[in-house]
């Protein structure tokens, strides 16, 4: 009876589960709407302007970068000692490598770094004890003509525009004395202090060659070692490239700083030698080593030396050796830095007058130093990552 009831075609053609309704399809069958499947947020998302999606998208990712970079200037910070003297080490190395390759084709590998370093170490040594004995040699009449030429710088406060009468200068110069017996002990104590920058100073010196004599010799052996043991197969070919790039730019960049500080201090030396400058080939030593902070040692160090030319030979050579600040800022900065660091280092001038200024602000003097290289390896990493446009 029940199969008499059921509708013709077959058994079971017209039967309904229960909760079905006519004409309605399966769940997994029904289709909606574009604007009925998107989430209320998504919504909401796509309401918005592309250009602030992007901008979120790019600030999240520069807050976690700007994070891991401060967590490695933490780190650097609390070792600073340990990373100096590395790169100091790299910089010998970068220095001495060449020596020792060409050595390395007529004596052992050990014994060429041996020569190359006692051979530096000894040309330095050399080089500062002439630098001592000239001075010493000098010392009676460099103070005759120091004492002259404070006297002559009184005289010219005395004249127009200053017209400081002799009581003032006097008066100044009592001052000084004043302050110098008062802080007596801070003054001990800064001396002390300095003694112990002098000990951490050695110390990193010790560390910077002890750790080049393992770069120099087996360099390609330590970066392998670390990478096979830090590294997974696939990442490998990725860090030797990145690992290319940085030490070829990190050396390019030493070299040619290296020419440009030799440069600098050549026309300085003959310039001062002209001129009659006392103390000319200390001043040209301490120009070669302000020309490694860009922008800003070279004429910091001219400066001193115009104060020395000010003080030994009157206003008219201090202001010929101002003049040669100026030249040679403009021959350092639009023939010898586009010229010779063009090859190894492609930053905008801009951008190396802002990364040692943040340097200095970070580290002084060391991070003045350090950061046009840091930066200049940074982008080449970058560089040698970037994938290539197709």
């Amino acid at each position: 009876m029940a199969a008499a009831g059921a509708p013709a075609g077959g058994p079971g053609r017209g039967h309904r589960p229960a909760g079905r309704t006519p004409g309605s399809r399966p769940a997994h069958s029904v289709r909606l709407p574009p604007h009925a499947r998107t989430a209320p947020a998504a919504r909401k998302a796509e309401g918005t302007v592309p250009w602030l999606r992007v901008a979120a998208a790019y600030a999240w990712r520069l807050i976690l970068v700007g994070i891991a970079v401060y967590g490695v200037f933490t780190v650097l910070g609390r070792f600073q000692l340990i990373a100096v003297a590395l790169f100091l080490g790299l910089l010998i190395t970068t220095i001495l490598r060449p020596l020792t390759d060409l050595l390395n084709r007529f004596l052992p590998r050990a014994l060429c770094v041996a020569v190359a370093l006692v051979g530096s170490i000894l040309f330095l040594f050399a080089l500062l004890a002439f630098i001592g004995h000239t001075v010493a040699g000098e010392s009676a009449k460099l103070a005759g003509e120091f004492g002259g030429g404070i006297h002559r710088i009184e005289e010219w406060l005395q004249r127009p525009p200053f017209r400081l009468s002799r009581g003032k200068l006097a008066d100044l110069q009592k001052q000084v004395l004043a302050y110098l017996s008062a802080h007596r002990a801070g003054l001990l104590s800064s001396a002390l202090s300095g003694f112990g920058r002098l000990v951490e100073l050695v110390t990193g010196a010790a560390l910077a060659v002890f750790s080049s004599v393992f770069f120099i010799h087996s360099g390609e052996k330590l970066w392998r070692w670390a990478r096979d043991q830090l590294l997974p197969s696939r990442a490998r070919p990725v860090w030797d490239r990145a690992g290319y790039a940085a030490w070829r730019t990190f050396a390019g960049y030493t070299r040619g700083i290296i020419i440009v500080a030799a440069t600098n201090a050549v026309l300085v030396g003959i310039a001062l030698s002209v001129l009659r400058v006392p103390l000319a080939l200390p001043l040209t030593l301490l120009v070669f080593f302000a020309t490694f902070v860009p922008l800003v040692g070279s004429p910091v160090a001219l400066a001193v030396a115009t104060v020395v030319a000010l003080a030994a030979r009157g206003p008219l050579i201090a202001l010929a050796v101002l003049a040669l600040i100026v030249v040679i800022g403009q021959l350092e900065g639009h023939v010898l830095h586009p010229v010779v660091m063009s090859w190894a280092v492609r930053l905008h001038p801009l951008v190396v007058g802002v990364s040692v200024i943040a340097g200095g602000i970070v580290a002084g003097v060391v991070g003045a130093v350090v950061a046009v290289p840091f930066v200049s390896v940074t982008w080449a990493v970058v560089r040698a990552l970037w994938p290539a446009p197709p």
